[in-house]
C-alpha cells in the first residue's frame, strides 16, 4: 500500500525534515525493505571477503610480525613500534590478497550495482506508486555513483600518503623526529573535509533516480534535472549535509558503544567482546538505513512540491 505523503515545513527544510523522520518511523516496512536488500548483497559479500582474508592469512606466518600483540596502550606509548608491526603485517599479507582481489573486486562492484539498482527501485516504488521503474537508467546511475565514490576514496588515499611523507617519512629521512600530531590532525581534517564535500554534492546522485523514475528520462537528463531542480535543490543539499553530520554522530556512537566492554576484558571472554562489537555494527547499519529512507522520502516530497508549484504557476499564466 502506498504511504501518504507528508509535506515539509514551509519555514525551513530542516524543520520539515522532522516530519519526514516521523513518517519513516511510522512506516518501518520501508526501512526493513532497505535493510533487506542491502544484506541480500552484504551477507554473501562479507562471506567472500572473509574467505579470501582467511586464505591470505593462512598462506604466510603473519604471527611473526607481532601485530596480534599490539594493544591500544602501545598505540599511545609506542606508536612507531606499533606502526612497524602493522607495516610488516601489511607487506606480508597484501601480496597474498592481490591475486584473489583481481576477480573479487569486479564481482563485488558489479553485484552491488545490480542489487542496489533493484533495491532502490523497490523502495522508491513502495514509497510512491507514481514512480515507474527504469532499470537501465538506474544501473547506469548506480555505476556513476560508485565511480564518484571511488574517486573520492582515491583522493583521500593520495592525500593521506602525501601527509605521511611530509610529516613522518620526510623528517625521519632528514634525521628529525616524526611529526605525529601534525599527521594525525591533517588526516582528520582531510577526512572530515572530504566527507563534508561529498555530502555537499552527493545529493544529486540520490535525487537523480527519483527524477528518472518520475520523468522517465535517461542518465544525463536525470542528473541534470536533479542538479537544476530550482526550488528543491537547496533543500536537498541542506538535508544531505544534515544527514552527513548525523552519520558522523552514528559513527562516533558506534565507536563509543564498541568500547564499552574494554574495561572488563579481564573478566569477559574475547568471544563476548566480538559478539558485542558485531551487535553494535548491526545497530549502526540499521540506523544508517533508516536515515537513507528518511532522505529519500524528503527528496520525493521536495521534488513533488516543486512540481506542484510549477504546475500552479503555469496554470495562473
Amino acid at each position: 500500500m502506498a504511504a501518504q505523503h507528508t509535506g515539509a515545513s514551509p519555514e525551513r527544510v530542516t524543520q520539515g525534515f522532522v516530519a519526514n523522520l516521523t513518517w519513516a518511523w511510522r512506516h518501518p516496512s520501508l526501512s526493513l525493505l532497505e535493510i533487506g536488500w542491502r544484506w541480500l548483497y552484504g551477507a554473501p559479500a562479507l562471506w567472500l571477503v572473509w574467505g579470501v582474508w582467511q586464505g591470505g592469512l593462512a598462506a604466510v606466518p603473519w604471527q611473526s610480525t607481532g601485530v596480534q600483540r599490539v594493544t591500544a596502550n602501545q598505540l599511545l606509548t609506542d606508536p612507531m613500534g606499533a606502526a612497524l608491526a602493522f607495516s610488516q603485517f601489511v607487506q606480508m599479507v597484501v601480496p597474498q590478497l592481490l591475486g584473489p582481489a583481481r576477480w573479487l573486486a569486479p564481482v563485488l562492484l558489479v553485484s552491488w550495482i545490480a542489487v542496489s539498482s533493484v533495491g532502490r527501485t523497490l523502495v522508491l516504488r513502495r514509497m510512491d506508486h507514481a514512480l515507474r521503474p527504469r532499470m537501465g537508467t538506474m544501473f547506469a546511475l548506480q555505476a556513476v555513483r560508485v565511480a564518484v565514490s571511488a574517486a573520492v576514496a582515491l583522493l583521500w588515499w593520495f592525500g593521506v600518503r602525501w601527509l605521511a611523507g611530509a610529516t613522518i617519512a620526510g623528517p625521519i629521512a632528514a634525521g628529525r623526529d616524526p611529526e605525529i600530531m601534525a599527521y594525525t590532525g591533517g588526516a582528520i581534517a582531510l577526512t572530515l573535509g572530504l566527507f563534508v564535500l561529498a555530502g555537499a554534492i552527493s545529493w544529486v546522485f540520490a535525487a537523480a533516480p527519483i527524477v528518472a523514475m518520475r520523468d522517465q528520462v535517461g542518465v544525463l537528463r536525470s542528473l541534470g534535472g536533479a542538479a537544476r531542480a530550482h526550488g528543491a535543490r537547496a533543500g536537498m543539499a541542506e538535508i544531505n549535509l544534515v544527514l552527513s553530520v548525523v552519520k558522523i554522530m552514528l559513527i562516533v556512537l558506534a565507536m563509543a558503544f564498541s568500547a564499552f566492554p574494554l574495561p572488563f576484558t579481564t573478566i569477559e571472554t574475547e568471544q563476548y567482546v566480538l559478539i558485542w562489537t558485531a551487535l553494535v555494527g548491526l545497530w549502526y547499519f540499521a540506523a544508517s538505513d533508516f536515515f537513507h529512507v528518511t532522505r529519500l522520502h524528503a527528496f520525493t516530497q521536495l521534488l513533488r512540491r516543486r512540481e506542484l508549484t510549477q504546475a500552479a504557476v503555469a496554470a495562473s499564466e
